[in-house]
C-alpha cells in the first residue's frame, strides 16, 4: 500500500491517494475525496500495464469536473423523477440538478464528499461516511461503507454496506469509465460488449426518468445477449438512442438468484483486454460517456465523446417511485449490502 498527496480542494482540504495492487502488478488508485477509483492498472496482451479508467490529475479537478468519473454514488445512483420520493406516507424533496430530476444524489452526494479510511492494506482500502438526516434530502441518519479490493485472480471487488436509522434508499454504485484500450486511447467504439440481459427499461424523453416499462431488447439496437461492437448500432435510428444521443439506460440483467452471476462481458480489440462484470444487483445502467466530451483528463488527455463505457450496477432507475420496480428502500436498523467484480484477463 501506497500513500500520497493528491491535492487540494476549494475549501482547501487535502485530499489523499491511496495505491492497492495484488502480487500479479494489478494497481488501482483510489482517493478519499469522493472514495474515487482514479485509475486502474491492468495487464495487456504483451503484459505491458495499461490504464484502463478515465480520471483527472488531482482532487481539485475532480471537485469542478462533470460526469462522475469513478466515483462513489449514494445514497442513490441515476435519477429520481421530480426530484421527490414518498416513504410511509412522508414525501421528502431533493436537489433538482438534473431538469427537474435528481441524479446521483445531487451537490451533496457520496461522490462529492471526503470519505473517512477505515483500513488500508496492500490489496484493499475501506472507506466510510457519515450521512445525517435529510443532509441529501433523504430520511434517517446513516452510514457507508465502500471496500475496494483488488483480488488475486485479477478482479476488482467493490462491495458496499449502509443502514440507517430510519427507513431510506440506498442504491449505492461505482460510476467508473472504462477504456480497455486505455484511459488515453480515444473512443470505445471498436470494443466489443456483451450483456446477459433479455430486456431493458425505455426512457420518456432525454430527461431519461424510466416509462416503467421492462421492454424486450430482441430487435432493438439495445440487443447485446450477443457480444457485438459498441459502435455498431450506437448511430442507429431509434427514439432510444436519440435521447441520450448513444447508450444511456438500464438493463434489466438475466438471473437465476441472488447472488454474484456474470452481467457483462468487454473485450478490447487492441490491448486484448477483457472485462467480465459479476454483480448481485438486478440491473445495470449502460452509458456510453455521450457528454463528457471537451474535459482534460490524466496526462492531458482530452477526452472525447465516446472516450469510455460505464457499467453501473443498480437498482432500477427511479425505483423508489416506480411501483413496478423492485424497491431501493432499506428498513431502519437493517443492513444493505451490494458487490461487484470487474474481472480481468486477455482474449
Amino acid at each position: 500500500m501506497e500513500k500520497r498527496s493528491f491535492g487540494r480542494t476549494s475549501a482547501g482540504r487535502e485530499a489523499a491517494l491511496y495505491t492497492i495492487a495484488n502480487s500479479k502488478g494489478m494497481r488501482a488508485e483510489v482517493t478519499d475525496f469522493g472514495a474515487t477509483l482514479v485509475s486502474l492498472y491492468v495487464s495487456d496482451k504483451s503484459g505491458s500495464p495499461v490504464d484502463v479508467v478515465l480520471g483527472f490529475e488531482d482532487a481539485a479537478s475532480y471537485e469542478h469536473g462533470k460526469g462522475y468519473l469513478g466515483a462513489t454514488i449514494g445514497r442513490n445512483g441515476n435519477r429520481i423523477a421530480n426530484a421527490s420520493l414518498e416513504i410511509d406516507g412522508v414525501t421528502y424533496s431533493l436537489e433538482h440538478n438534473d431538469f427537474e430530476n435528481n441524479l446521483h444524489s445531487g451537490s451533496k452526494g457520496t461522490s462529492a464528499r471526503f470519505w473517512e479510511v477505515k483500513s488500508c492494506e496492500d490489496n484493499r482500502i475501506v472507506l466510510t461516511i457519515e450521512d445525517a438526516d435529510l443532509e441529501q434530502g433523504y430520511p434517517g441518519n446513516a452510514t457507508m461503507t465502500v471496500t475496494y479490493e483488488v483480488t488475486e485472480d485479477n478482479g476488482l471487488a467493490i462491495r458496499y454496506e449502509a443502514s440507517a436509522d430510519k427507513k431510506t434508499v440506498f442504491n449505492l454504485t461505482n460510476h467508473s469509465y472504462f477504456n480497455l484500450s486505455g484511459q488515453a486511447s480515444g473512443d470505445i467504439l471498436d470494443c466489443t460488449l456483451q450483456i446477459n440481459a433479455s430486456h431493458y427499461t425505455p426512457v420518456k424523453d432525454k430527461k431519461a426518468i424510466p416509462t416503467g416499462e421492462i421492454a424486450p431488447v430482441e430487435g432493438t439496437p439495445f440487443d447485446f445477449r450477443e457480444a457485438k461492437a459498441i459502435g455498431r448500432d450506437i448511430r442507429a435510428d431509434h427514439i432510444q438512442l436519440t435521447y441520450g444521443n448513444g447508450y444511456d439506460h438500464n438493463f434489466v440483467l438475466d438471473r437465476t438468484g441472488d447472488g454474484l452471476e456474470k452481467a457483462a462481458r468487454v473485450c478490447s480489440p487492441k490491448t486484448g483486454i477483457q472485462m467480465e462484470v459479476i454483480t448481485d444487483c438486478i440491473g445495470m445502467q449502460l452509458y456510453t460517456a455521450n457528454g463528457i466530451g471537451g474535459q482534460k483528463g490524466k496526462g492531458g488527455t482530452a477526452y472525447q465523446r465516446n472516450a469510455a463505457l460505464c457499467l453501473e450496477t443498480q437498482f432500477f432507475p427511479n425505483s423508489v417511485n416506480e411501483p413496478n420496480f423492485v424497491s431501493p428502500l432499506t428498513e431502519a436498523g437493517k443492513t444493505y449490502r451490494s458487490e461487484t467484480i470487474y474481472l480481468f484477463s486477455n482474449i
